[in-house]
């Protein structure tokens, strides 16, 4: 356990670093950092020394300081990396691979979810538990379209728009997650309008590709406006790439 804990501040204190470079390196997240820092110390000096309560500036400049991180993708890392060890048995993991064991690891805790009905169902007040982790296919049969809206922590995701029958007009596809890969299956025909964000990861579309780092873009299929079906696909990730593909 020792062992894991020095791991833990060891891999901690690498991306800490690291964070300090990206800060540094970037000239207007290091005039915000500096700034942010300024006004943070000189308001406490105030209260503590001359009893002024300067709460303006010290909430600005703690402001500045948290825009700051948060732009950053070492942050990100840290943050994911510490709730990996405390909450997802992170301690257990590293002595799984000081003895090469990964039977027991998160990303082999797969679960499959699909969905599938004959029939029209009652849409009002469904409600659908998913995983926060694991991989995961939507569409592996037949099923009715509803507008697909999750969350999900770690894991890839298939999403097969092949296998049903999409409205006229627009349809929503809008995923929230943390790392992992996804794809999307969409059908010749259908006009796909994409806006992804990523903090690390790769997006291909239509032949087209690109890198994105704390970045968001948005694509367009050739024949977007004269499609009479449309998709609408907005997506969050923090690691991961991202790929549409035409069936």
């Amino acid at each position: 356990m020792k062992n894991n804990w020095q791991f833990f501040i060891l891999i901690e204190s690498l991306l800490f670093v690291y964070l300090i470079f990206q800060i540094f390196s970037t000239i207007p997240l290091m005039i915000a950092f500096v700034a942010g820092l300024v006004m943070s110390i000189w308001s406490l000096k105030n209260k503590f020394t001359k009893g002024y309560n300067n709460s303006f500036f010290l909430v600005l400049g703690g402001l500045l300081l948290v825009f700051v991180l948060l732009s950053t993708s070492s942050i990100w890392l840290m943050l994911i990396f510490a709730i990996f060890f405390f909450s997802i048995g992170g301690s257990q993991l590293f002595t799984n691979m000081k003895n090469k064991n990964f039977s027991n690891a998160p990303w082999k805790r797969k679960s499959l979810v699909v969905v599938e009905t004959s029939s029209t169902t009652e849409k009002n007040g469904k409600r659908m538990k998913r995983p926060w982790i694991g991989n995961e296919r939507i569409g592996n049969a037949i099923y009715e379209w509803d507008d697909i809206n999750f969350s999900i922590f770690a894991g890839d995701t298939i999403i097969d728009l092949g296998n049903t029958l999409l409205p006229k007009d627009e349809s929503f596809v809008v995923i929230r997650k943390g790392f992992g890969k996804t794809r999307i299956l969409v059908p010749v025909g259908v006009g796909v309008m994409i806006e992804h964000s990523a903090i690390r990861g790769k997006i291909s579309f239509e032949g087209d590709s690109y890198t994105l780092k704390n970045e968001t873009v948005k694509m367009y299929s050739d024949q977007y406006e004269e499609s009479i079906r449309k998709i609408k696909i907005i997506t969050n990730v923090l690691i991961g790439d991202f790929e549409v593909i035409e069936v």
